[in-house]
């Protein structure tokens, strides 16, 4: 019986094995949506701009931990049918964008944007949109690039401040572990391909969003932002506070309750802080599908009433 439990185990890893490299092969014959742009040092970066260009800022985007451009697939399609024209693109190691050096943090990310920023032959002022752990990244950006910034939409996004907030620590400690558990385990999780999106995306974007997944590279790569994020955190919070000028929509998902009461209050701030902010809950979404087909219509609302407030 011991023999036939041990030959059914290795015949079923044998079989994973065989579909995680299936799988992982598959993804790959996939063309990605976008250009790469070189921004020196022989790297590149895929980024994806849609839309017609016009006179108004273009809303340029930052994805949270784990994904790059593909996250932002379904509020690009809802941007361009406004006329909107955005750009999103993979971090250095995420999605098809080539690996940067070490340490992750947020003067590495930051320099890179910066970088490709001035490759893109995007002009600015921007609308600068942050998802998650990106607030951190946009917040740095705009201090050290103040003339590129029209105004700032803040997606669910972390601020300095979120870092010291109790219950913080265990949140980075978990994060900390799954990013390591995807980072050793990789290819593996190939059979689970069809688990990729949990955002609810158009169909490119779906199809980007879980080749991600199981790209053992992009594991890895996020396993690294996610070590350097306390430095990201101290990293932002020293390039100083937004310009009250700067008109900043903050929006947040899920319902109401006690446990986000304080984590909102923090990340409501920058929009308190600003003479032109506005903050709107999206009671119906997650921290995923706030992004997805059918709850940006209320991200792209808060994209136009930074417009508006910024004269454009």
């Amino acid at each position: 019986m011991l023999r036939l439990i041990l030959l059914a185990v290795l015949v079923l890893a044998a079989a994973w094995g065989a579909a995680a490299v299936a799988a992982e092969v598959a993804s790959r014959s996939a063309k990605p949506r976008g250009e790469l742009v070189d921004i020196g040092g022989g790297r590149k970066l895929r980024l994806v701009c849609e839309g017609p260009r016009s006179g108004r800022p273009v809303v340029w985007m930052e994805a949270g931990a784990f994904s790059g451009a593909a996250d932002f697939a379904a509020i690009q399609q809802k941007l361009t049918a406004k006329g909107l024209r955005s750009c999103a693109y993979d971090r250095a190691g995420m999605g098809y964008s080539d690996v940067g050096p070490g340490p992750r943090d947020g003067d590495a990310i930051v320099g890179d944007l910066e970088k490709l920023v001035a490759a893109s032959g995007e002009t600015g002022p921007f609308v600068l949109m942050g998802h998650s752990m990106a607030g951190l990244y946009m917040r740095q950006f705009a201090l050290r690039n103040p003339d590129k910034v029209a105004g700032l939409v803040l997606l669910d996004a972390v601020t300095p401040e979120m870092i010291g907030l109790e219950g913080a620590q265990v949140f980075v400690d978990r994060m900390t572990d799954l990013a390591r558990v995807g980072a050793f385990v990789g290819p593996l999780k190939a059979p689970l391909y069809l688990m990729g999106d949990r955002i609810g995306l158009p169909p490119a974007g779906k199809a980007e969003k879980r080749r991600g997944f199981i790209s053992a590279r992009q594991s890895k790569a996020a396993y690294a932002e996610v070590l350097s994020w306390r430095a990201a955190a101290e990293q932002a919070a020293a390039a100083g506070e937004l310009d009250p000028a700067w008109p900043v929509a903050v929006i947040t998902a899920g319902p109401p309750s006690e446990r986000m009461a304080g984590w909102n209050q923090v990340r409501h701030a920058p929009a308190r802080g600003s003479r032109a902010g506005s903050i709107d809950n999206v009671d119906a979404a997650s921290h995923t599908t706030m992004l997805g087909l059918t709850h940006g219509d209320r991200v792209v609302a808060g994209v136009e009433r930074v417009l508006a407030s910024a004269g454009r």
